[in-house]
């Protein structure tokens, strides 16, 4: 009986321990996150409930698992497998903790300040800060957990000695991944682009929605996503329309006729621009910019507070201007002509009429009839 009731008392002790303090510290957090609602740290904290349940359980079932005496046979295998999973668990908590103290720290931040390109930088930079310190902590948890097994002890001597070696070897072979990893620190802290910047590469506008140690992803007006190396970045020009501030200028082109009415556009563009609520008032202009034999080129000049209202406000602008155009001014829209120009009237009554007959027909006749000795073979005069 007693080997019986032991391995239960040990076990269920621990399970019913590890569910009690894990229920009380989730009241405990609960309590502080109603007390404090202007922090969310109480809050974030509680999303580490699994992995903290997770330690307390290990922690207590490797303690007392030699006082079980259950399966001695495999009393290593198992302690081993329960060292293990009480690393891992160890290392998912501190993940958590960091994620809440980093996460606490950044909304703090944003609340102070009101710069969207300063909470924008500070997002980047605490984005990347959390992936270093998860990849720094999975790697000694990894490293910890080989280490519990003798044979890697053994040899972890035989390895720092070649860490050297192994090290240049490394990193030949991931020349490209940690010439991207630098990239991504150095864009982190660089504070060349961030997440949510509006950006333009390779002909494609759109914005920064994810930036990691090697890739970066970009969202496309139309919903596409690219995703290109962060080291693209540091060694290729692009287009970023958030650095510095957001308020942006657009430019729109119409082909009008020569005899287009500039000055009425130009009223016309002021009321346009007034009735819509994505301009935002800072300057507008209309000025004929080139010219060709069948048209010239007119540009409105417009601005906006940043890139989304830029884009509304030229397409507003551009089609109500043709609507406009094409019911009050016809004439306006560019033609092709295909017939003769008009002249004045002053020009059609001076221009002299047209002879009926050639003088010199008229005097070969004339010579034909009176002349006798006129040659009548002679081919006439054409």
């Amino acid at each position: 009986m007693e080997n019986l009731l032991r391995p239960v008392i040990v076990m269920g002790g621990s399970m019913v321990l590890t569910v009690l303090i894990g229920w009380a510290t989730d009241r405990l957090l609960s309590k502080a996150d109603q007390r404090h609602p202007e922090t969310p740290l109480w809050g974030l904290l509680r999303r580490g409930r699994i992995p903290y349940q997770l330690v307390l359980c290990a922690a207590l079932l490797r303690a007392s698992y030699d006082e079980a005496q259950l399966l001695d046979d495999h009393k290593v295998g198992i302690g081993r497998t329960l060292t293990l999973v009480l690393i891992g668990s160890a290392a998912w908590l501190v993940i958590r903790i960091a994620g809440a103290v980093v996460e606490t720290s950044y909304s703090r931040y944003a609340r102070m300040h009101r710069d969207p390109a300063r909470v924008r930088r500070v997002r980047t930079q605490v984005s990347l800060i959390m992936r270093v310190v998860s990849a720094v902590v999975g790697v000694m948890a990894a490293a910890t957990m080989l280490l519990t097994f003798p044979a890697m002890r053994a040899a972890g001597a035989s390895l720092l000695a070649s860490a050297g070696i192994l090290g240049i070897v490394a990193g030949v072979a991931a020349q490209s991944t940690l010439s991207n990893m630098f990239a991504g620190l150095q864009i982190a802290f660089g504070d060349m682009v961030r997440i949510g910047d509006t950006v333009v590469v390779d002909g494609e506008w759109g914005t920064v929605e994810e930036i990691t140690l090697t890739f970066l992803t970009v969202r496309t007006w139309d919903e596409r996503r690219i995703t290109m190396p962060v080291s693209y970045f540091t060694s290729k020009p692009f287009e970023n329309w958030s650095r510095g501030t957001p308020q942006m200028t657009g430019i729109v082109y119409w082909h009008v006729d020569h005899a287009a009415p500039v000055e009425a556009m130009r009223e016309k563009l002021r009321d346009i621009l007034r009735e819509c609520p994505a301009w935002d008032g800072r300057a507008c202009g209309l000025d004929v910019t080139d010219t060709t034999p069948n048209t010239m080129q007119v540009r409105a000049l417009v601005t906006a507070k940043d890139a989304d209202d830029i884009w509304t406000v030229r397409v507003a602008v551009r089609e109500q201007m043709i609507r406009w155009l094409s019911k009050e001014h016809p004439y306006a829209l560019p033609r092709v002509n295909t017939a003769d120009a008009a002249l004045p009237r002053a020009a059609s009554r001076a221009r002299p009429s047209r002879p009926t007959e050639r003088p010199a027909a008229s005097t070969e006749r004339r010579a034909r009839a009176t002349d006798p000795q006129f040659p009548r073979s002679a081919p006439p005069l054409t």
